[in-house]
């Protein structure tokens, strides 16, 4: 008689027990339960169309979540839920640019690309990774590097005087797009003058002239000191990039009594076709046992 007892209270608790489950739930169906960690399917009911395009991206495939980038979603999430208001995350269009990058950097930093960030020149004037790059780019669109618009027009943006010279007559082919602005440059920064990815901007010059390194058995000193002695690499209005037209260039350095000046005038026989180099052609070195003048 006991064990019936017992085995009926036990049927008892397990049905009352049931009844009471159901309407706990009844009760809080319309309220959503906060996980202790929000993923990205949480940050989806809100922000699908974020979400679509970021799933296109490198970054879709590492990131953990969304708090990888944005920080702890907890009180964010809450805040929605219960509030109705947005609670606090990390906005990159709100935080200082050394916060915005400190972000990016905790992957990135030890990437060749991006180890001389820190204090470099664009880093020294606040701008920051989400500056060039937007880890969510527009529905549709993939672009190179998720930067926000072309390279060219990037650092045009801020470097307008640059803008100017490569619309001159005489320039870099960055316009035709055979070349960008980071073959030479590295906009995260190195440890070289200008950003240079070589040591010196002649080192920059040779990786494409190689022809121009020598070595030579007759050097010209102001072509071994910097090709920008001469040349305006960004753009001119004379061939060549020449900053200035020969014979003029060269005599801002020669002054000699075989060739009578301070300037020849225009129809004098040394300023003929293309100037000096009419006759000293292997300006830029010569290999030549008589080359001295850099006539051969």
């Amino acid at each position: 008689m006991r064990q019936l007892d017992r085995t009926l209270g036990a049927v008892l608790g397990l049905v009352l027990g049931s009844l009471m489950y159901s309407s706990f739930v009844s009760a809080n169906a319309d309220r959503s339960p906060i996980p202790s960690q929000p993923s990205q399917n949480d940050c989806r009911v809100c922000h699908e169309q974020t979400m679509a395009t970021f799933e296109t991206t490198a970054h879709a495939g590492i990131a953990s979540s969304c708090a990888s980038c944005h920080g702890d979603a907890n009180e964010h999430l809450k805040s929605n839920l219960e509030k109705g208001e947005p609670g606090p995350i990390r906005s990159f269009k709100k935080v200082k640019a050394g916060e915005a990058s400190q972000v990016c950097l905790s992957c990135h930093e030890g990437k060749s690309g991006q180890k001389h960030w820190t204090g470099s020149t664009h880093d020294s004037h606040d701008l920051s990774c989400v500056s060039c790059h937007n880890p969510h780019p527009a529905a549709g669109t993939r672009p190179k590097a998720l930067l926000r618009a072309s390279q060219q027009e990037l650092c045009t943006s801020c470097h307008l005087q640059k803008k100017a010279s490569m619309m001159r007559s005489g320039h870099m082919p960055l316009r035709e797009g055979k070349l960008e602005c980071s073959s030479c440059h590295n906009p995260h920064g190195t440890p070289y003058e200008k950003s240079l990815l070589q040591v010196s901007a002649n080192q920059n010059c040779y990786s494409c002239h190689a022809e121009k390194r020598g070595p030579f058995l007759w050097e010209h000193a102001p072509v071994r000191e910097n090709c920008m002695n001469c040349h305006d690499a960004h753009g001119s209005t004379q061939d060549k990039l020449l900053k200035v037209k020969t014979p003029l260039l060269c005599q801002q350095c020669h002054q000699a009594s075989s060739h009578p000046g301070p300037a020849y005038p225009a129809a004098s026989r040394y300023a003929f076709n293309q100037g000096c180099l009419h006759c000293h052609p292997m300006i830029h070195g010569s290999t030549h046992p008589s080359g001295n003048r850099f006539f051969r």
